[in-house]
């Protein structure tokens, strides 16, 4: 296994996501791009599950979901969240840290444009994270909202949308023998300049 020399003052993490990111692209079974974002409400209480990574690069890491969704509250009352890749084939762990803020909507479209045709619809269908009567009930919406647009488009619920962590921490892991893994961070300072720092396991 190759380990890693501390980067030097100001050198730019995402090239080392880039470089990890696409490993996996090779190795992982399934979705490499999947992460654990982790958010918490105005109470603090915290809430993790797992989303798809749909862009990324210096700007930040962007994801898309129903706004209102237990996601979607949290993030509006506490404009700040974590992110988790953790790639088991590879050994590897990336854990982010920033602000979240919305894309613009014309981003929004352009992404929601590409989905599947099913997923457009499903994003009508799903009220996130509300109770639904049953199983059926969900699918009887599914052809209202079918039967709705026919063989149109179907356009981008307003509720739907793109989401930005613009990180300020990033820590990169990787396993090692005995537990002495190989662990460091970039910080970004006050003036913008990513630092690095080797941690203890």
């Amino acid at each position: 296994m190759t380990f890693f020399d501390l980067p030097k003052t100001g050198t730019d993490p995402f090239a080392l996501f880039d470089e990890w990111l696409e490993a996996a692209k090779s190795s992982e079974p399934n979705d490499p791009d999947a992460m654990c974002l982790a958010t918490a409400g105005t109470d603090g209480r915290p809430s993790a599950r797992m989303v798809l990574l749909r862009g990324h690069g210096p700007e930040g890491f962007t994801f898309n979901t129903n706004a209102t969704s237990h996601k979607g509250t949290d993030m509006a009352a506490n404009a700040v969240a974590a992110l988790c890749f953790h790639w088991k084939s590879l050994n590897r762990q990336i854990r982010i840290e920033g602000r979240v803020g919305m894309l613009d909507e014309s981003e929004t479209d352009k992404y929601f444009a590409m989905r599947p045709r099913g997923s457009q619809i499903g994003a009508w269908v799903s009220h996130q994270s509300q109770p639904v009567a049953s199983r059926a009930a969900m699918f009887e919406e599914v052809k209202e909202i079918e039967a709705l647009y026919g063989d149109g488009p179907v356009p981008r619920p307003p509720y739907w949308r793109g989401y930005r962590v613009v990180p300020d921490r990033m820590e990169f892991w990787q396993q090692g023998e005995y537990r002495l893994h190989d662990r460091f961070t970039f910080t970004k300072n006050e003036n913008g300049i990513w630092e690095a720092q080797r941690l203890y396991p």
